[in-house]
């Protein structure tokens, strides 16, 4: 059962890259292997998706449910019907100290087949680190390079300090 846990900061706000999160409609154009999305159902915060995943001769569709939270900009997604036999993860941006984002992401799956799970198994890591990449890559082609900016904290002390 491949687990993935990572954290990074990034030069965007919380609000930015949740909304790229949250955007699974348009995962084709920027997730390697994803070559189609699909909102199937929404009920207030909570959708359902249908995802193609495809690589090499290996092509699969799979229904996960995704539950949004704005007020604290988390996303949770819970694996409904497909390969796997589970697959969760979740999704946590925050606001970091010195400007900018921390984004903090889990995964957590595991296949019905024992023959795609040990091959998944192999690339595991590196095809965890693609996805995030691409994410990262595309919150570069929709906001464009950045630095870090001062949180909301640093903003208003260097107000409170000018006057």
């Amino acid at each position: 059962m491949p687990t993935h846990a990572e954290k990074r900061h990034l030069p965007y706000t919380p609000a930015q890259l949740y909304e790229l999160v949250a955007g699974v409609e348009k995962y084709p154009e920027f997730l390697p292997w994803c070559k189609a999305a699909r909102i199937t159902r929404r009920q207030g915060k909570v959708f359902y998706a249908d995802l193609i995943i495809a690589f090499k001769v290996y092509r699969e569709r799979f229904t996960s449910k995704v539950e949004l939270h704005p007020e604290n900009r988390e996303i949770d997604v819970e694996y409904i019907d497909g390969p796997f036999r589970y697959l969760n993860n979740h999704w946590a941006f925050k606001e970091a100290e010195d400007g900018g984002c921390i984004v903090d992401f889990h995964v957590d799956f595991e296949f019905k087949s024992k023959v795609l799970q040990k091959l998944i198994g192999l690339l595991f890591n590196e095809a965890v680190r693609r996805m995030v990449a691409a994410f990262e890559a595309r919150a570069i082609a929709l906001y464009g390079p950045r630095e870090a900016q001062p949180s909301y904290a640093e903003r208003a002390r260097l107000a409170a300090s000018r006057g």
